[in-house]
């Protein structure tokens, strides 16, 4: 049966028509495969990268909002009692702003109202505050890698209810590249709710009378154990806790605070010997499992 020429041009046409759809479908197919072939983040970690100054900042306000509740009495009653250490409005004031160290100001201002030289009052506030030696350590390897100006910044603002939320936000790993801003907002509300309070405890000092007997000092004590309870994990932080709990009730006599500093050398040195013989134990049991 014969083929008339309108038929073979139609035939040609839907060949050519066929072959470039096969075309145009292997290209799509092909830079789909491409496509879907380039690694790419997960979802949080996208989300995590994509979060910017104001969202890392806002986070470091929220998650230090907790600890905030327990430091506001704190602050309250050093602007209370600095009045009976001798310390006037604007000397009270100045430490907050300036100083900025709950534990610190208070052992200053004890020593200032029993008459104690200016060089013990540096010494004592200097050894109270040698545990910052500690977070400095730990913050390191994720601080030295920001500007002079951060550095200086963050070890001003540096306190323990900054650093407990800071270090855990630094711990994690995802894509942000603003960390530091996170413990910038820790440190802004922590730093504003101190300066804060002690304004409301030099009124309340002024307007109520004994208030520094009411015992609103053991909100620190909570606070800090609400800190510390996230950390115990393993065997060698509760060795940690242990020796150093119990070396400071049995040195609390030693004058200046010196008793604190015994406590932490030596709750330090627990962690690491206990740590050190798990692994040893360990070794030792990789060892034997080799043998046989």
């Amino acid at each position: 049966m014969g083929v008339s020429r309108g038929q073979k041009k139609w035939c040609t046409m839907a060949v050519a028509v066929k072959s470039g759809i096969k075309h145009i479908t292997g290209a799509g197919a092909e830079m789909t495969l491409t496509q879907n072939s380039q690694p790419s983040l997960s979802g949080r970690d996208r989300i995590m990268k994509d979060r910017t100054r104001r969202t890392e900042f806002w986070a470091g306000v929220r998650d230090s909002l907790p600890l905030i509740i327990g430091a506001i009495p704190f602050g309250i009653i050093f602007g209370t009692l600095s009045g009976g250490a001798g310390l006037s409005a604007a000397g009270a004031m100045g430490m907050s702003v300036f100083v900025f160290a709950g534990s610190a100001q208070f052992i200053a201002m004890g020593l200032v109202g029993a008459g104690t030289a200016w060089p013990m009052i540096v010494l004592a506030t200097f050894v109270v505050n040698l545990r910052h030696l500690l977070y400095t350590a730990t913050l390191l390897p994720y601080l030295q890698r920001l500007p002079s100006r951060w550095q200086v910044t963050l070890a001003f603002g540096m306190t323990d209810e900054t650093f407990a939320v800071a270090v855990g936000r630094w711990r994690q790993e995802d894509a942000s590249r603003y960390k530091h801003w996170y413990q910038f907002g820790s440190m802004i509300f922590m730093y504003a709710n101190w300066n804060l309070c002690t304004l409301l405890g030099l009124e309340a000092g002024r307007m109520l009378q004994g208030i520094g007997g009411w015992g609103l000092d053991f909100a620190m004590v909570a606070a800090f154990i609400g800190m510390l309870i996230p950390y115990l994990k393993d065997k060698p932080s509760y060795c940690v806790v242990l020796v150093s709990g119990m070396s400071a009730l049995a040195f609390n006599g030693l004058p200046h605070k010196l008793g604190l500093i015994i406590a932490l050398v030596l709750g330090v040195a627990a962690g690491v010997l206990s740590e050190s013989l798990i692994e040893r134990r360990l070794r030792c049991t990789a060892m034997a499992a080799g043998d046989e």
